[in-house]
């Protein structure tokens, strides 16, 4: 049965949407944070997201599998997709500048040069991150649902051979 590799695909989408979410979340909960460990503004993650190579199980499993011609007659008239999943390879911090504000009268003010009383604010933007989490969480949804179908399937697929 292939609904095993439909769950493992579904569910490393849905890890990967997790972990944009938690990304996401810390950059609005850090939105405002002008001075880090390191002496400067918070800067943006984002999460860093790779196609998934197959497990040593999963090419084992398609090996020892009972429908393996079946599969065979997919992958010779191309009409088969051999689907991987994802995965997070990490999160990376973004490069933009810094969001410049002028505000002489903070205490991170910069005292002299070109930007003499401006302040470096973090350079996360609050609706661009909302729409972020907006689109995490639809394509969890979605990979949430392609689930409930598949096991709704394989339920159908024992009934039938019950019958």
């Amino acid at each position: 049965m292939k609904f095993f590799k439909t769950f493992d695909i579904a569910a490393s989408g849905m890890k990967v949407e997790q972990k944009r979410m938690d990304v996401v979340s810390n950059n609005i909960a850090n939105a405002h944070t002008t001075k880090t460990a390191d002496g400067t503004p918070y800067r943006r993650q984002e999460v860093v997201v790779s196609s998934q190579d197959a497990s040593a199980f999963e090419s084992a499993y398609e090996q020892a599998s009972l429908n393996n011609e079946f599969t065979n007659i997919f992958e010779e008239t191309g009409v088969g997709y051999q689907g991987r999943g994802v995965t997070v390879d990490g999160v990376a911090e973004d490069t933009a500048d810094f969001n410049w504000v002028y505000d002489p009268t903070h205490p991170e003010a910069m005292k002299e040069g070109p930007r003499a009383g401006y302040v470096a604010k973090p350079n996360v933007n609050i609706i661009q991150e909302m729409t972020t989490m907006m689109q995490a969480t639809r394509a969890y949804e979605a990979n949430a649902t392609i689930v409930e179908s598949a096991k709704s399937m394989a339920m159908k697929a024992l009934q039938i051979g019950k019958g």
